[in-house]
């Protein structure tokens, strides 16, 4: 049986790890991250307080648990605060994994690591792993440095680079799909970009893509993210038409107009084969992940 380490466990990702683990018992699974309690308690899961940017606190629980995989989705994902708090944006997103890299290797683990489709400037998208990166915002620029920390540790790895996550779980902030469906719901007008086009990815399928990648053992940096690209503007207009909201509170915009505080890659998305080759993964069609979402609130609703 394999002993599973996983980092991050009450952001998006984390949380869709344990529960889609728990319903095996082909792993044996401790869940952590850097608050005192996981926000998925009543489901019994094993889980320990782990700061990653504490070095000794990372080797002591590595080398004590003895993974033989550390999967790392603990991050600082907010663009605009990476760019605002750039020493703490570098300690999680670049010390963290560097402490998990050189840990893993006293014990011989294999690392998992999520990335982003931010590496790229985003002017020559859909891109392939091997297309070159070029990041135009902090929250790029550390996500980077922290896969080539990986890349340099001499450990076994997978890098997943993902785009647009969506879903939603317990006490977490509001992703972009979230966003809009509370905002319409509230009767809010909002305004969305045109401009900045990707394809939006159901937290679902970036949890099976780790399944899949520790079943097939698969190595190096993978793509992965669901079938179709979209902006902004026209995955809010899905989310509205998919959960029956006001289509007419959507409003056009550019990223100019919006003025975000940091700069965005405004054409990206990811050409997935060689992840769908390697490991058999499956992208969805937006509507299926939307459904998929659908589902996913109403149980946490219910719960």
């Amino acid at each position: 049986m394999k002993r599973l380490l996983v980092c991050g466990s009450n952001g998006l990702v984390g949380q869709r790890l344990a529960l889609q683990f728990g319903h095996t018992t082909d792993y044996e699974v401790l869940h952590t991250s850097h608050h005192r309690n996981f926000n998925l308690d009543r489901e019994l899961f094993d889980y320990t307080q782990l700061d990653i940017t504490n070095r000794s606190d990372v080797k002591s629980l590595v080398t004590s648990y003895r993974p033989d995989i550390i999967i790392n989705a603990a991050a600082i994902s907010s663009v605009d605060i990476c760019e605002q708090q750039r020493d703490a944006a570098w300690r999680v997103n670049v010390n963290g994994i560097e402490h998990l890299t050189v840990a893993s290797r006293l014990i011989g683990a294999k690392v998992i690591h999520l990335s982003t489709d931010y590496v790229f400037d985003g002017k020559n998208g859909p891109y392939q792993e091997a297309d070159r990166v070029n990041p135009v915002n902090y929250y790029g620029k550390t996500k980077l440095a922290g896969e080539n920390a990986l890349l340099a540790g001499g450990v076994p790895h997978a890098i997943l680079r993902v785009i647009l996550l969506f879903g939603t779980g317990v006490n977490l902030k509001n992703n972009y799909a979230t966003w809009v469906i509370s905002s319409l719901r509230a009767g809010t007008t909002i305004r969305c970009a045109t401009d900045q086009v990707c394809n939006p990815t159901y937290v679902g399928s970036v949890a099976a893509a780790v399944l899949n990648v520790i079943e097939h053992d698969a190595r190096g940096i993978y793509h992965v993210c669901d079938a179709d690209r979209l902006s902004r503007y026209e995955f809010a207009v899905k989310i509205a038409r998919a959960f029956a909201l006001d289509v007419s509170l959507i409003h056009k915009t550019t990223s100019a107009e919006l003025g975000q505080g940091a700069p965005r890659p405004l054409s990206t998305g990811f050409d997935t084969g060689k992840a769908c080759r390697e490991f058999g993964f499956t992208p969805l069609s937006i509507d299926a992940g939307l459904e998929a979402l659908s589902r996913d609130l109403h149980f946490v609703t219910r719960n």
